[in-house]
Order: structure tokens, then sequence, then C-alpha cells
């Protein structure tokens, strides 16, 4: 794990998500996981802290190679599952994780947490929450796609992740009401 944490470090220098250091949010979705599942296995950590490999890994490493070889085939598969749901989002043809792939969904539940969280703090943070979501509609067209995916991760992921999940939805369905009342008046 500190070796994962290590490469996560140099792979992320300089890199930015949710408006903080990369580091800190691949940080986050592994402190995510422990708190939420405290035995969680080493692979699930190591998968976390580098779920975003595929995007900051340098651009002629054999990543898959590399995460086999110094990780095992478990990590290489759990960064490949997360890099296929996160370039669906990016095409606009979510995915949600198959519930019984259990290591891919709790890594799925925390990254969704953690991405959330910080998206409803910077909305607060720029005074002006409705204005911050008015410009965000794909994300307010993902907020049934999110809800789904909670409800996918019930029973595969412990209680308290998807109670988090569902806490941080709730808000952000508050948060969003009247950019969405705004959407829905434009169409």
């Amino acid at each position: 794990m500190d070796s994962a944490l290590l490469v996560a470090r140099r792979w992320c220098s300089g890199q930015i998500i949710d408006d903080r250091p990369a580091l800190a949010h691949a940080v986050r979705v592994a402190v995510t996981i422990g708190v939420h599942q405290p035995i969680a296995a080493p692979q699930i950590i190591a998968a976390a802290l580098l779920h975003d490999a595929p995007e900051f890994a340098p651009p002629d490493l054999d990543l898959d190679r590399f995460l086999s070889t110094e990780y095992g085939p478990e990590v290489r598969r759990l960064i490949r599952g997360m890099q296929f749901e996160h370039d669906a989002l990016d095409r606009d043809e979510p995915t949600i994780p198959d519930p019984d792939d259990v290591n891919l969904i709790l890594l799925s539940t925390a990254d969704k947490v953690v991405a959330l969280t910080s998206l409803l703090r910077r909305a607060h943070l720029s005074g002006d929450t409705a204005a911050f979501f008015t410009t965000r509609t794909p994300l307010l067209n993902l907020l049934t796609h999110f809800s789904k995916c909670r409800r996918a991760a019930i029973g595969a992921v412990p209680a308290s992740m998807t109670a988090d999940l569902g806490k941080v939805l709730d808000a952000l369905g508050t948060a969003t009401a009247v950019a969405r009342r705004r959407q829905a008046a434009r169409s």
C-alpha cells in the first residue's frame, strides 16, 4: 500500500481533481473505503489510490503490465473498471457497475461519495449555489444515474457507505433544485 501511495503521489503531481490536488482525491477515496470497511483488502486500497492512473500515468508506460506486476491482476482489473465507468460518463453513456462485483462497486461508490461531496462543498463556497449548478447541465442530468448507482450498491457495500452516498445525493437534490427548475423551464 505504501508503494501505491508513492506511485500515486508521483503520477498525481501537478494534476487537479475537484479543484484540489489529484492526490487528495485519491487519498480521500482510499480513506472513505477504510472508514466504511476497515478490513478492506490491501488491493482495494491500492486500487483506490491509483484509480485515476489511466489518466495520469506516464504515456509511455505499459500500465496494465505495471499494475499487474506491482500490485496484481485484481488492482489492474479494478482500475480498468473505474476507467470504463469514467469514460462512459464522459461519453454521456453512464454505466452502473455490476453489484456482484463487490470490489468494483465498493471502489466506485467511494469515488462517488468523495467526488459528489467535493462538488457540493465547491458549490456552497461559490456563494451562489444555484448559479454554480445552473452552469453544470451534464451533472444535473446525471443525478438520476447516481441514485441508480446507490440503489445498485445497497447490499453490495457497507450500509454506512450507501447511507453516506444517499445523504450527499439528498443534499445535491436540494442544492440543485433551482438549477433543475431553470433547466426544465428552458426545455
